[in-house]
């Protein structure tokens, strides 16, 4: 890769692990449900004032399959964890178990069975998830935990019909996803949240609410999924994939500046083998060199 474009592809898991940071701090104004929905609208809007003329870039079907998996279910179920105290740094890392559920629902929908390697790593970061809740505290904390779980296993559902949908511009398939959950999860915010709720939160909101509104729906989203559309279009998927196991890493770090989260040794230690099994899953062994003949 061209070091432009890894400086990109960094750029984008920096962008993806604060994007961790600034839920969190959003979830201080904003309730989990409405969050997800105004976060939506806002990355819709490009697309709404730059108007329809090419249409979706992939049939409807994907683009509703997409947009109720990722946006009404996924985002909501991660955020409703955080909110119930689920760590941005964990959250971070925890999510990124997706890879597993992907692997796992590929088998089965798509035929892609998973080598000794990608089993092993299952096998290693389920085991550091353990380790992780075998220290987390009884009650909202560990709810957060599989919420967290459950919005990586939806994630991997989401995963499957972006892969089926073969969409050729990434950018342009998230702007017209995100037409998707904004009204779904808002009537869903009324059901569950309450209009007093709602409207609390509109009456007290900070600019750092706001702030962290613009920074998910327009850095996250927009930003990121456009410049990792970009990448994958250049260069195979096994050069910009490893690149996503940087977003814990700048995830949990920016979580303990900003955040002043700890993690205890028990934590570090469940977290380094999720990592490992990340790692052991996503990196691909180097081709052994072909032996010269004389």
């Amino acid at each position: 890769m061209r070091i432009p474009h890894i400086l990109l592809a960094v750029a984008v898991a920096a962008v993806w692990g604060l994007n961790f940071v600034a839920i969190k701090v959003g979830l201080r104004d904003f309730p989990p449900i409405l969050f997800s929905s105004l976060r939506f609208a806002l990355a819709a809007l490009p697309l709404l004032l730059l108007g329809w003329r090419d249409g979706p870039p992939v049939p409807w079907r994907f683009i509703l399959g997409i947009g109720v998996t990722l946006g009404v279910i996924k985002f909501p179920l991660l955020f409703f964890g955080m909110d119930v105290g689920m760590p941005a740094g964990l959250a971070s890392l925890v999510l990124q178990s997706q890879a597993f559920f992907t692997a796992i629902f590929a088998a089965f929908v798509l035929g892609d069975r998973p080598g000794p390697r990608q089993m092993l790593g299952m096998a290693v970061a389920f085991g550091g998830i353990g380790v992780i809740a075998s220290e987390m505290p009884s009650g909202d904390s560990l709810t957060g935990l599989a919420f967290c779980l459950a919005a990586a296993a939806v994630w991997g559902v989401s995963n499957i019909v972006m892969k089926q949908a073969k969409a050729p511009d990434l950018f342009r398939l998230m702007l017209w996803v995100s037409l998707v959950p904004p009204l779904p999860l808002l009537a869903l915010s009324l059901v569950v949240e309450g209009p007093d709720r709602i409207a609390h939160a509109f009456a007290t909101l900070s600019w750092l609410g706001v702030g962290a509104l613009v920074y998910i729906a327009a850095g996250a989203t927009l930003f990121g999924f456009a410049a990792w559309g970009f990448l994958m279009r250049h260069y195979p998927a096994s050069l910009v994939a490893p690149f996503s196991l940087l977003v814990p890493i700048f995830g949990m770090s920016s979580s303990a500046l900003l955040l002043g989260e700890t993690f205890s040794t028990v934590k570090l230690m469940g977290g380094l083998l999720v990592f490992a099994g990340l790692a052991l899953s996503v990196l691909k062994r180097p081709a052994a060199a072909t032996p010269v003949r004389a």
